[in-house]
């Protein structure tokens, strides 16, 4: 494992012309402008540090929105996807391998469920989510057809797919995409009183982030997850935790729900489980839930790859070991003392579960976006949202003295 620590190949870097304006002109000539990047161009990645074209480099706290839990180029992970490159990278599911079994059989034993159903993306992940309890609904629950209902909360964020936008209360996410699919009830987030009136008998499942990382980091009242878990259990529904942000480890503990002893039903990941070297995404359940899927009513080209399985086993085992929910919590814990004393001196609130945090910018002080161009002049790199919040989520390698950095900038950046 990297220490986190800055890395050692500025020349490698500088030896680069410097031909950042080039590059996003190019980008923003030739690719679609669904995001607004932050004027830096990337080269290089190690640990917590990246290196643009020109040289420089700076402490990346967004981490592929976590999906660098382990740094760039982690040396466990790198080495297994080359001894995996180097035997067999796909096969399709018409055949077994010898790389799926094993990260299955892990995988299930991380999340204390049966079976897992390996996909790619986040979003595919989540869509398998929804296809599977509803043909749970169906064939299990005995919920008349095309009747099922799924209870989902504002402020999420599942991805940007066409049936996941139709439940989004985000209009720049939403806008312009229908008709959108039924089938959703939207409750307000944290509210148990609204969440039991909006299930009946027609709920097969209520979906949910443990932690909205979208949203801004925001974490649900004590026992709210408790209270979820409760209302499925009565309601005869099934709890599904998406835990692709908030998962493996990001929070100090395997999995955001950790927090309050739950375990969901099913468990929708992704991100961090391809180690930031490819997308790998899964979702995780009992057999009397996931054995509603038969050959041919469910499937993915690259799904479950024996690349992607290698990597991801890696990444289950890596977990296993417990090394990174432990800096998490104890490096979260020195980031929330940093950041903390920040409010009602530019911030108007922190939260802060693990290494992982949203900034509320205090009315009159800079933009969310404004605030992350001024940390990327002091050498640190975050990412805003919903206009005066920023998120930060360094990888889970940074050292002591790299979160002092990260405060110390977040600090500067707002006097």
């Amino acid at each position: 494992m990297t220490d986190g620590t800055r890395p050692s190949h500025a020349a490698a870097g500088a030896q680069r012309a410097p031909d950042s304006g080039a590059h996003i002109a190019l980008t923003e000539e030739h690719a679609a402008h669904n995001y607004h990047p932050l004027p830096v161009v990337l080269a290089h990645g190690e640990g917590a540090w990246v290196t643009d074209v020109e040289g420089r480099h700076y402490l990346d706290c967004l981490a592929g929105y976590s999906a660098l839990n382990f740094g760039h180029g982690n040396p466990r992970l790198v080495a297994r996807a080359k001894e995996q490159l180097e035997r067999l990278t796909l096969a399709s599911r018409a055949f077994y391998t010898d790389t799926l079994g094993p990260f299955a059989a892990a995988l299930a034993q991380l999340t204390g469920h049966e079976v897992v159903l390996p996909m790619n993306t986040g979003a595919e992940a989540v869509e398998t989510a929804l296809k599977v309890v509803r043909k749970w609904g169906y064939r299990v629950k005995g919920v008349p057809e095309d009747a099922a209902t799924i209870v989902v909360m504002e402020g999420n964020f599942h991805g940007r797919t066409t049936t996941i936008v139709s439940f989004s209360d985000d209009k720049e996410a939403s806008d312009d995409y229908g008709p959108y699919t039924p089938g959703f009830r939207t409750v307000r987030y944290g509210d148990v009183d609204a969440l039991r009136a909006a299930v009946d008998d027609t709920t097969v499942a209520v979906l949910l982030e443990p932690i909205q990382g979208e949203g801004g980091v925001v974490i649900p009242p004590d026992g709210y997850l408790r209270a979820v878990r409760a209302v499925c259990d009565e309601a005869g529904a099934l709890m599904v935790a998406d835990e692709i942000q908030s998962g493996l480890a990001r929070t100090g503990r395997t999995f955001a729900c950790d927090h309050e002893d739950v375990r969901p039903d099913v468990y929708v990941l992704g991100k961090a489980l391809g180690g930031g070297i490819l997308p790998v995404s899964a979702i995780t359940a009992d057999h009397r839930v996931l054995d509603v899927i038969r050959p041919g009513t469910h499937g993915s080209t690259f799904g479950g790859n024996p690349l992607a399985a290698a990597v991801g086993h890696e990444v289950v085992t890596m977990l296993g070991e417990g090394e990174f929910q432990e800096r998490a919590a104890r490096l979260g814990a020195l980031l929330a003392d940093g950041l903390h004393p920040l409010v009602g001196a530019g911030l108007d609130a922190v939260r802060v579960r693990g290494l992982w945090a949203g900034l509320d910018v205090a009315p009159g002080g800079p933009s969310g976006r404004q605030l992350c161009e001024r940390l990327l002049e002091r050498g640190v790199l975050a990412k805003d949202t919903h206009g005066s919040t920023i998120r930060l989520a360094p990888p889970l390698v940074v050292t002591e003295e790299e979160v002092a950095l990260l405060v110390a900038a977040v600090a500067d950046s707002l006097s």
